[in-house]
This record gives C-alpha cells, structure tokens and sequence, in this order.
C-alpha cells in the first residue's frame, strides 16, 4: 500500500508542472517541439544556417530566415512568445503577419527586432524602420521573453513582461515597398542576420485572440 502511495504521488508530482504552466499561460499553444524544425521551414538560401541546441533554434551562418508552416490559418490577432538569448554583436528578429520566401529579407509583415549589442542603434522590443526604441532593456547571454501582442491596429511589445513599445497603426495606412509593415495576417518567421550573430530562440509559443 505504501509503495503504491509512493508511486501516486511522485505521479502526480511529474505533472505539477504542467499544470502551473497551463495556468500562468492558458490557452497557449507551443509551436515547436525541441528537437525538429518539425512545423517550421527554412529558407532555401543559407538555409544550413539554423541549428537545433538544448532545445532552441539556434543561428550560426549566413543570413536566412525561419519560417512557421505548421498551421494553415493564418493569425491576425494573437499573442506570441519566444524567449530568446543573444551572444555578444548579435542582429536577430521575429517576424509577424510575414509569408513564406525562399530567399531575402521577408517583404510582408513587420520585424520585432532583436539586438542588445550590435552596432545597429535598433534595439530589442523595437518594430523596425515603424517604431524604434534605442534603448537596452535586457542583456547578452541571459534568456529573456519577449511578447508580441497583435489585437486590432494595436501592435504591443513586452519584454519580460515590461512594455517597452506599442504602436498603434493609423487609418489608411498602406503597405510600403518593398516591404509592407502594414497590419494584416500571416504566419511568424526567426531572422538570422549574418555569421557572426548567434541568437538562440525558444518556448515559441502563440495564443490566438479574436479577429
């Protein structure tokens, strides 16, 4: 009787944390597994670039994107979160409300940009080239979150559960080009930039709101 207790309890122990996870982010959905790119797509140039360590995917080469293609319906409204770390000099970014391109900058969408220490003065949390923050909210080698909430013609940023941006989009705006960063659907996208950035993204996980 005692070892069946014992059996039960340590049973019930494995899943407390997925309980408390489930109750600190209901209704989110995890978009990768650790240890495929199952879901995920490459693009066709660089696309050697990405690599899978202790569960994240990880940016070491040329430029190349990562593309989610595990869903057919797109997202319009949601919350995404990614925790992310960034090694010294390192350019990252994630992509929302992009499409799939097999080579290039991602035209379609917006960049939320990721970038402590490298050179460019576009730091993390900021909506590239629409809304820029210059300012450092987080440090190389740590993990962090970062929160990206889409409702409406809102976009709003979080890092670790800090605001540090929101933009709202204006009536009649229209998609730029070559590159849109105009509000719509799509799917999400990593960026790595160039070889010598090495940015770690994982926990991808997204909840959708309604449209």
């Amino acid at each position: 009787m005692r070892n069946l207790f014992l059996t039960a309890f340590c049973s019930l122990l494995l899943l407390v944390p997925r309980l408390v996870a489930a109750e600190l982010e209901p209704g989110f959905v995890s978009l990768m597994d650790g240890k495929s790119f199952a879901g995920w797509r490459p693009t066709v140039e660089h696309a050697t670039t990405w690599k899978i360590e202790d569960g994240a995917f990880v940016t070491r080469g040329e430029r190349a994107h990562l593309y989610y293609v595990g869903d057919e319906i797109s997202f319009k409204n949601f919350e995404l979160k990614v925790d992310v770390m960034t090694e010294p000099s390192s350019n990252g970014g994630i992509y929302f409300h992009t499409h799939y391109q097999a080579t290039d900058w991602p035209r379609a969408g917006f960049e939320c940009q990721v970038n402590v220490t490298q050179r460019d003065w576009i730091k993390t949390g900021s909506l590239y080239a629409i809304a820029n923050t210059g300012l450092v909210n987080v440090v190389d080698g740590k993990w962090w979150t970062q929160h990206i909430i889409v409702n409406g013609n809102t976009i709003t940023v979080e890092i670790d559960g800090q605001r540090v941006m929101q933009y709202i989009e204006p009536a009649g705006t229209q998609a730029g080009v070559p590159y849109e960063r105009k509000l719509g659907q799509g799917t999400f996208a990593l960026q790595a930039h160039d070889p010598k950035s090495v940015v770690r993204y994982r926990n991808i996980r997204v909840k959708r709101l309604p449209n």
